[in-house]
């Protein structure tokens, strides 16, 4: 089966680091295919960056249907551009944040979200009310990090998002943490270890989710919400968008 990943922002260097960690979890005939938009921001760390990054997801979906990819993971802990994705594609559609806390459900009576920026956590808060996860999210906790800090080399992004971590499950009276941003990935298991509680990553989540649909020969409905879009026409920079009949 051959997924796609996108990621969202354009910093290839968390795309390829994204890209690896699918493939750690991965079955040995699945095909991970990584891409950054051709456009978008660079961190997403804002509802403006979010809004921005759509159009570029868009476009790897696009491309994405017309070779054949049997299912998408869109890897921002925002979920941007998610139901627009799903109307696009004939498989499955996987955002990280919806994958990590239906996980996080799964293994614990509660969980707490450890992001990035204090900016982006009424976002998460969002998701958890949009995905009905709000009886099990605890707390959404900001490490005051940029998101591109944790791409620097010999930064203190790993103690100071373990710290926090560890904050939650003694503050937050939560049974599991979970990372929230996909550029966290590779932290997963040395996290999980020094806090003595489970820690999950939206990415490998997503991954076998995704997995999991296209094997059992599921695709996303094409019924109701998300139905092929109408065809119409787009104008100015956007006129590339529009759609065949």
């Amino acid at each position: 089966m051959k997924i796609k990943i996108i990621n969202p922002n354009t910093t290839q260097s968390m795309t390829d680091k994204i890209g690896h960690c699918a493939r750690t979890v991965s079955q040995a005939n699945t095909r991970i295919i990584a891409v950054s938009p051709r456009m978008g921001p660079a961190s997403i760390e804002s509802h403006y960056d979010e809004a921005l990054s759509v159009p570029g997801i868009l476009d790897e979906i696009l491309s994405g249907e017309r070779e054949d990819v049997d299912g998408y993971i869109i890897a921002c802990f925002g979920d941007p551009g998610l139901y627009a994705a799903r109307e696009l594609a004939r498989g499955p559609v996987i955002g990280i944040a919806e994958a990590a806390m239906h996980t996080a459900s799964f293994i614990g009576t509660g969980f707490s979200v450890v992001t990035t920026l204090p900016r982006t956590c009424n976002i998460a808060w969002h998701l958890a009310e949009r995905y009905g996860m709000e009886r099990f999210c605890r707390n959404v906790r900001a490490s005051d990090l940029p998101v591109l800090d944790l791409e620097k080399p010999g930064s203190d992004a790993r103690r100071i998002i373990t710290d926090a971590c560890r904050q939650a499950l003694d503050e937050d009276r939560s049974d599991c943490i979970v990372l929230g941003c996909a550029g966290m990935a590779d932290l997963c298991e040395s996290i999980s270890d020094a806090i003595g509680a489970p820690v999950i990553d939206g990415v490998a989540c997503a991954v076998k989710m995704a997995e999991s649909l296209i094997s059992l020969r599921l695709s996303t409905s094409k019924r109701g919400d998300w139905a092929r879009p109408l065809p119409k026409h787009y104008a100015g920079m956007l006129s590339t968008f529009a759609l065949d009949t």
